[in-house]
């Protein structure tokens, strides 16, 4: 009795004098008031003592970083070695980086941005000088990292933490699954069985959970904080039209506290919200994926110091973004799942008494979200054509060669290959892809992809029951986390009986309408053929490209988009506003340079009059003669069949002629909807080799994809 007594006596002195060295490391970070949150020391002694694997989840803002951050310290001073931390936004991680150093935890990262420093944090972490290592899921299929950097992580002292953050993404039931995230578990077994494993996450509910506890091994003890934002107030409605929706931005976002964010689905809405505000008298910049490294740091930094009111931003300014003062979160279109609105709209009011999250449903929301569902997971269709095409090549192909062999979207061969890597199926190495020996035996998991879908579709609909519920808000969303709230929070739209008003003034309206009618879309200029089936690529002849062109508008957007689609499938004629919007358009707004001397279309055999009629009409309001200078072979299978940049190149080339001789000067080259943009480029070289000046192509709609 007497030896238990002494050992529960050690064991509480060794908290007590932990507990000191860590509130010394927090003050040093946060000042001489610094205090841990309700769990975040116990979940710190977990990692540094306790050693054992611990699945956090936690509302966002309630430090979990500052978890495996002090973990790291404390390890470190005991001989550890350093912390590996699996991520999936590396770069927004900057302020978390600088956070690390304050408390003596020197931080480094390997991803796509910093490629010249890769050697050297790569000599650093050999001579132990590295503290922690933030990598990208991606990272871990690499066979030199694994093979050469894996054991830095090793110590006879002991092992160093192995960190994964946002680990819904483990899960292929989360919201945000990522198949890279797969590749986890499998390092886990290259690892010491004692390995301490911090798993963290703010959007999990019973069901990920679960899935992530199997995959990350036995022994996860698993810690769930409270969910309920106490700051927060909540607001959805329906506002289906665009336009709406922009006026109703501009009127409410000016009376909103502070700075925040407005989420919307694709670039080009998070361009264009942006450049609306802009218009409109508000500071606001656009935020996404693609949007250049250096305009990113601006746009965060800008909204860090609350120099800017509005951030307009795809998701990709959300996992790993933390700002305590954000005093409003709105979404310009619903997201997929009230799990993942959880964790964008928690991005407000961390260190204020009161912010706003509203939620807007919009008519194109569906029909967006169907595509990210169905282009998450590969087809099974997909699977087997790209097996199908490996085991009858006769040597490992190239990305570039399957491009030719199959005709597969690029994104989608990309996510079957990686499919079939991981589960054994290919082997790659080098760029190049082949059938693994073994598997043969092997079929796609058809029922789990239909089951992962069909629950999708059905979190989707409860966001919509969420738009629609005169329910407390907060409870709903808590409820759909797999918590519990036992009373309404008594601050939401539903609680209060109302909260922002959700009509918007005539004026404001029409305004934004005609905004939208007035944002074209730039069609840039293809530069090289695509990736031939021998890996090369050839440049387009300079005196043989297009010149850059226009699209009128967005296809079925609220401007001309849908004016577009309802004319080219119901009426079967491009009316005359449309045909005086693009005249002014190009006339005025557009100005092409050298300015066209003559009209050409493009010919279609399912409709042929559709577009001749529009660019008979076109230059008859610009002044210029229509000349009939392309035919289409009639056997030419659609372009729109043709589902990557070889195979669409390939159709346009063989599928038009010119029809000799042509004019010699400049051409407005004219189309109904521009896609790939492939049908556009490859006449317009056929037509510059038959002798024609330079080609202006136009369009009046470029699909989402092209945009």
């Amino acid at each position: 009795m007497r030896d238990i007594e002494d050992e529960q006596g050690r064991h509480a002195e060794g908290e007590r004098r932990l507990r000191v060295e860590a509130e010394k490391r927090l003050r040093a970070m946060a000042g001489v008031g610094g205090e841990f949150r309700e769990g975040q020391f116990e979940a710190i002694a977990e990692a540094v003592v306790g050693g054992g694997r611990l699945l956090l989840v936690q509302r966002t803002g309630w430090g979990k970083s500052l978890v495996y951050f002090l973990a790291t310290r404390l390890l470190r001073d005991r001989g550890a070695g350093p912390t590996l931390l699996i991520s999936p936004l590396l770069a927004l991680m900057r302020n978390q980086i600088e956070m690390a150093a304050r408390i003596g935890v020197r931080a480094e990262t390997m991803n796509s941005s910093n490629v010249g420093d890769w050697d050297r944090i790569e000599r650093e972490l050999r001579e132990d000088r590295i503290d922690i290592l933030l990598i990208s899921p991606e990272r871990l299929a690499n066979a030199r990292f694994r093979d050469r950097l894996l054991g830095c992580f090793v110590r006879p002292e002991g092992s160093g933490l192995f960190v994964v953050d946002e680990a819904h993404c483990v899960s292929d039931w989360g919201h945000d699954f990522r198949p890279d995230y797969r590749r986890i578990a499998v390092t886990l077994k290259r690892l010491p069985a004692d390995t301490r494993i911090l798993a963290t996450t703010a959007t999990a509910n019973a069901r990920v959970v679960a899935d992530v506890a199997e995959q990350l091994g036995e022994r996860l003890r698993i810690v769930r904080g409270p969910l309920e934002r106490p700051s927060l107030r909540l607001q959805a409605f329906e506002m289906p039209d665009q336009a709406d929706r922009l006026a109703w931005l501009a009127e409410r976002i000016p009376h909103l506290p502070g700075s925040g964010i407005v989420y919307c689905l694709t670039v080009a809405d998070a361009r264009r919200v942006a450049a609306f505000l802009k218009t409109q008298g508000l500071s606001a910049l656009p935020y996404f994926g693609g949007l250049e490294h250096e305009r990113r740091l601006e746009a965060e930094a800008a909204l860090a110091a609350n120099e800017v009111k509005v951030i307009a931003a795809t998701t990709a300014l959300g996992m790993g973004y933390d700002k305590p003062d954000l005093g409003f979160v709105i979404h310009f279109q619903s997201p997929a799942s009230l799990v993942a609105y959880y964790q964008q709209v928690g991005r407000a009011g961390r260190a204020l008494p009161e912010a706003f999250g509203v939620m807007m449903v919009g008519q194109e929301d569906d029909d967006i979200h169907e595509h990210f569902m169905r282009t998450s997971f590969p087809e099974p269709d997909d699977l087997r054509v790209v097996v199908g095409a490996l085991e009858a090549a006769a040597e490992p192909m190239s990305w570039a060669m399957l491009a030719g062999a199959v005709n597969i979207p690029p994104a989608r061969i990309l996510l079957a290959l990686k499919a079939l890597e991981l589960d054994g199926v290919v082997a790659h190495h080098a760029s190049r892809y082949a059938r693994a020996d073994g598997q043969h035996n092997w079929r796609p998991d058809d029922a789990r992809r239909r089951h992962v879908l069909e629950i999708r579709r059905e979190e989707r609909a409860r966001v919509l029951e969420y738009a629609r519920s005169r329910r407390c808000l907060m409870q709903f969303l808590v409820e759909e986390l797999d918590g519990r709230m036992d009373e309404p929070c008594g601050r939401c739209a539903s609680c209060a009986g109302g909260l922002l008003p959700e009509r918007t003034g005539f004026f404001g309206r029409r305004g934004a309408a005609e905004f939208l009618k007035g944002q074209a879309e730039r069609i840039p200029v293809k530069r090289v053929w695509p990736i031939s089936r021998d890996g090369r690529r050839r440049s387009i002849a300079e005196e043989e490209r297009p010149c850059d062109g226009y699209a009128l508008s967005l296809y079925n957007d609220s401007g001309w988009g849908r004016r577009v689609g309802r004319a080219k499938y119901s009426a079967g004629q491009f009316d005359s506003a449309l045909v005086a919007a693009a005249a002014e358009f190009i006339e005025r707004r557009w100005l092409p340079d050298p300015p066209p001397e003559w009209v050409a279309f493009i010919p279609s055999r399912g409709r042929p009059m559709l577009v001749r009629d529009f660019a008979e009409r076109l230059a008859g309001r610009l002044g210029l003669p229509l000349i009939e200078a392309l035919e289409k072979r009639p056997d030419a299978p659609p372009q729109k069949e043709m589902l990557n940049s070889f195979r669409q190149a390939e159709n346009a080339w063989r599928s038009f002629g010119v029809i000799e001789p042509v004019p010699r000067g400049p051409c407005l080259l004219v189309d109904d909807i521009v896609d790939s943009g492939w049908t556009l480029t490859v006449t317009a070289v056929k037509l510059r080799r038959a002798g024609a000046g330079p080609v202006h192509p136009f369009a009046l709609a470029a699909t989402g994809r092209w945009a």
